[in-house]
């Protein structure tokens, strides 16, 4: 099962104890996955269409919950593109039609339905049920809402910001598509909705996922270290190897000279390392010191001898 579904069943299981709640949650669903269409002889009829068991399942249980009104169910086969099942519900029942377009302002503007805060978060757990999805939080972080009409898409981003969500809208062909990409802004949009037992989830691959980079980053900036220090090491051996074919260490001052000579002798030893085997000992400060100097006189030799 994909991190979305997880999210929609648990989010399925879930019912408000506040009608007007439910109402605003029928109205997402809605408008996000239904229509309203009206026969010639003025008769309305109510259908939501969707791929996914956990919106039919939700909406069929809100319906009976909140209004008493069965809906007729019906299942076949996608094509094309969707290869799954697709759940048909429609309600056929006149006066239960009506009941449900009047309570929900579908036939008006649904944003009568999410004056309180505890609406809103409603809405947007029916809008995420029928039209969300999350990627695998394993490998990046996407959350989005698949709109039909760009009003619709506005909507979400608003009832978003009003929970300190900044969402983006991009058009995908003929859609709207709200999304937030931040990892945390996807954890507060579950808690926004309620899916708590997703969003668990989502914390702790965020916490594995933080320890495996923080680990990354340590490994790799050791890993650095050690070639810069590595490369040091070679060049200092180089410099100090042709002071000696070419001068001698003789002509070298007595410090130089012990230093040139341990480090010859230690090519492997560490700046502390070789501190500690000078007569007198000496900090890693003075010892870069005197390596420096070392290649500061091996590339004068370079260049006198090149130059002549």
């Amino acid at each position: 099962m994909s991190f979305s579904s997880e999210i929609k069943e648990e989010l399925s299981r879930q019912l408000s104890s506040a009608r007007h709640c439910r109402i605003a949650e029928i109205a997402a669903i809605l408008s996000m996955c239904g229509g309203v269409s009206i026969s010639a002889n003025d008769r309305y009829k109510v259908k939501i269409q969707t791929e996914n068991i956990h919106v039919a399942r939700k909406y069929f249980t809100l319906l009976q919950k909140t209004f008493n009104i069965g809906i007729e169910v019906s299942v076949r086969q996608g094509h094309g593109n969707s290869r799954g099942r697709i759940f048909t519900a429609v309600v056929t029942d006149q006066e239960d039609a009506l009941r449900l377009l009047h309570a929900t302002r579908t036939l008006e503007d649904d944003r009568f339905v999410v004056q309180n805060t505890c609406c809103k978060r409603a809405f947007l757990r029916g809008a995420f049920l029928a039209a969300g999805s999350v990627s695998d939080p394993v490998k990046f972080y996407h959350l989005e809402f698949v709109c039909a009409t760009s009003e619709r898409a506005e909507l979400i981003q608003q009832l978003l910001k009003t929970f300190e969500l900044e969402a983006k809208i991009v058009q995908r062909k003929k859609y709207f598509v709200v999304y937030l990409k931040e990892g945390d802004r996807i954890v507060d949009l579950l808690n926004v909705i309620e899916a708590h037992s997703a969003l668990l989830k989502l914390e702790n691959i965020r916490i594995l996922k933080e320890m495996r980079n923080s680990v990354n980053r340590k490994v790799n900036c050791e890993t650095a270290n050690i070639h810069k220090t590595v490369n040091a090491a070679v060049k200092q051996l180089e410099d100090i190897r042709y002071i000696r074919d070419t001068i001698g260490f003789d002509g070298l001052s007595e410090g130089l000279a012990q230093m040139a000579d341990i480090r010859l002798r230690n090519p492997d030893a560490t700046l502390k390392e070789l501190g500690l085997l000078l007569i007198p000992q000496m900090g890693k400060s003075g010892v870069n010191h005197r390596l420096r100097k070392l290649s500061e006189i091996a590339e004068e030799l370079r260049e006198k001898n090149h130059g002549s």
